[in-house]
């Protein structure tokens, strides 16, 4: 593990592998490094590849209050321990993070972007006192139900389908993040697509979705390849929100390098 320092002095933990040129993994709600590592290793022939963890997460430390500008500020502290300038992927809220990043004018080389959660159509709304509820129940020691609620109305789960996950393995993975999921709706915002501030990328770009997403994600890929000039949109073969490693690292070798 290394680490380098954030503008604001917090220290961001990541961990690099393979050997080409550097490409940075943001990943999403739930996700420290280690949930990166599979797809960092698929990519390792390729790139050399930085999986971090997000501030307040795994090993990074933390600084109050969260701003959104922090994030992006940790993944500029990252692209300049590459050797100062990086690809970046981004998956869900790590992608909103990503685009924004490279939006910025941050010295990003090409952008990967696998379902960022906008709210497009006739899906979803706007959701802003969602950040405050999250963490008034973290506050108050309840992180299953901010789990719960997290996994309702962000990610539109059946209630049912949730009570289900409580006695589940993984159950107490998410609740050791509860306290992050705040920052992940504070990414998202009021869920609406921003498409003059995606429109500012001019860096080679591609969205990806998985076939096995539920129907507003995949049209919120769709959308946000319409709003990015000149990106390209894929549709891979996959599950819930993700696609299997090897298949998306292959995706993204032929997308950014060519």
């Amino acid at each position: 593990m290394d680490s380098v320092s954030s503008a604001d002095g917090t220290m961001i933990a990541y961990e690099r592998s393979g050997d080409g040129p550097p490409i940075i993994l943001v990943g999403g709600a739930f996700n420290d490094r280690s949930t990166t590592r599979a797809l960092a290793t698929a990519l390792a022939s390729d790139f050399t590849a930085y999986s971090y963890d997000r501030r307040g997460r795994g090993d990074s430390g933390d600084s109050g209050p969260y701003a959104v500008q922090r994030e992006i500020d940790d993944i500029a502290a990252l692209i300049g321990a590459a050797g100062g300038s990086a690809y970046l992927y981004g998956l869900s809220s790590g992608a909103i993070l990503a685009g924004y990043a490279t939006a910025d004018g941050l010295p990003v080389t090409g952008l990967a972007l696998f379902e960022p959660p906008f709210q497009v159509g006739p899906h979803g709304g706007a959701k802003p006192e969602l950040a405050e509820r999250l963490t008034e129940l973290v506050a108050a020691g309840r992180r299953g139900d901010a789990v719960e609620l997290f996994l309702t109305a962000a990610v539109g789960l059946p209630a049912e389908a949730v009570a289900g996950m409580r006695g589940m393995p993984a159950w107490s993975w998410m609740e050791g993040l509860a306290h992050t999921l705040a920052y992940d709706t504070t990414v998202t915002g009021d869920g609406v697509l921003p498409a003059a501030r995606l429109g500012a990328i001019t860096v080679p770009t591609v969205v990806v979705d998985s076939t096995g997403s539920p129907g507003w994600l995949r049209e919120a890929a769709a959308a946000t390849a319409r709003a990015i000039p000149g990106a390209t949109h894929r549709n891979l073969e996959g599950g819930f929100h993700e696609v299997p490693p090897e298949r998306l690292a292959a995706e993204l070798r032929d997308a950014l390098l060519g």
